[in-house]
């Protein structure tokens, strides 16, 4: 299936997988570790309760949001508990505050600067991470951000999920590949790292819809990509459709994933670092596919698909 050449550079890829690869570079002295934070966000543009809509489709924010019971404390307290876990271990280490949780720039540019100076104004702390939606990034936030970056590590997470708008439409994404577009080249012209995040297996996409994805990506000033193979999650219009309508779905095997994934970083352009090649959702949150496989795991797959 592959040339030696492209097996070399595949397992290249494979062994530089990981935020850690992608971050070591900008801090050699200590390492560096994301503490997740929820204290901005609790909604997204696209949900609202008076018309019924609930957001994206296949979205429960629950299954990607790690200590959601602590997502009430004040800033400096998530952070000491994000920190408290580390330090021991890890004396040296330094920390990128992690604004994750639903649309996380769905605030006041005014509260949300104050928090990242807060957090910037934390011991240990040495840099933002911010996840957001492509239509939820205001030029006034760009450029507090753009003067944040000239002294400390900035990157910006965009959820474009797909390249694809009818696709984008069926999930109700709420916008456009365009605005995936317009944002990433303004923020990659204030000097800012980007991250994007990309959904494989959304319903009515085929293989070259996916793999094409890789080649549309390619054209975009993109630092790191995280790929996840879509899951269905408990609690969402998604879910619904599948126990319906299960025949819509295309859910890959852990095996067929590994292929597509391979074939997809042939498409990739091998400046943009890989972050993860998968997501994990809690068990008893998941309804497919349940593979149950870590990280290393999946690694392992994808040099076995190698030897194919």
């Amino acid at each position: 299936m592959f040339t030696p050449q492209q097996i070399a550079f595949l397992e290249r890829r494979i062994e530089q997988a990981g935020f850690g690869s992608f971050i070591n570079p900008y801090f050699p002295n200590f390492k560096v570790q994301k503490i997740t934070l929820a204290t901005i966000a609790h909604t997204c543009p696209n949900r609202n309760p008076i018309t019924g809509e609930v957001g994206c489709t296949y979205c429960n924010n629950a299954s990607f949001t790690p200590n959601i019971e602590t997502k009430t404390l004040p800033l400096n307290e998530q952070l000491s508990q994000g920190i408290d876990f580390f330090r021991y271990k890890y004396p040296t280490m330094r920390y990128l505050a992690y604004f994750q949780s639903y649309t996380s720039t769905f605030a006041s540019c005014h509260k949300l600067i104050d928090l990242y100076q807060q957090a910037l104004a934390y011991p240990g702390v040495v840099g933002l991470v911010v996840s957001t939606r492509p239509d939820m990034m205001p030029n006034a936030l760009l450029d507090f951000l753009q003067q944040v970056a000239k002294e400390h590590f900035v990157l910006i997470e965009y959820g474009v999920e797909s390249t694809i708008n009818d696709t984008l439409n069926r999930v109700n994404r709420g916008h456009s590949y365009e605005q995936s577009i317009e944002t990433i080249e303004r923020t990659a012209r204030r000097g800012i790292k980007i991250g994007a995040h990309l959904i494989l297996g959304l319903p009515g996409e085929t293989e070259t819809d996916m793999l094409m994805h890789a080649e549309k990506l390619s054209a975009l000033p993109i630092d790191i990509l995280k790929l996840h193979q879509l899951q269905i999650i408990k609690g969402t219009p998604m879910a619904r459709e599948y126990k319906a309508n299960p025949e819509v779905f295309n859910l890959f095997t852990p095996q067929q994933y590994a292929t597509l994934c391979l074939q997809f970083l042939l498409r990739l352009k091998p400046t943009i670092a890989l972050d993860r090649f998968l997501s994990t959702s809690p068990a008893d949150l998941l309804v497919a596919p349940r593979w149950n496989l870590k990280n290393y795991a999946f690694n392992a797959i994808l040099r076995k698909q190698l030897e194919l």
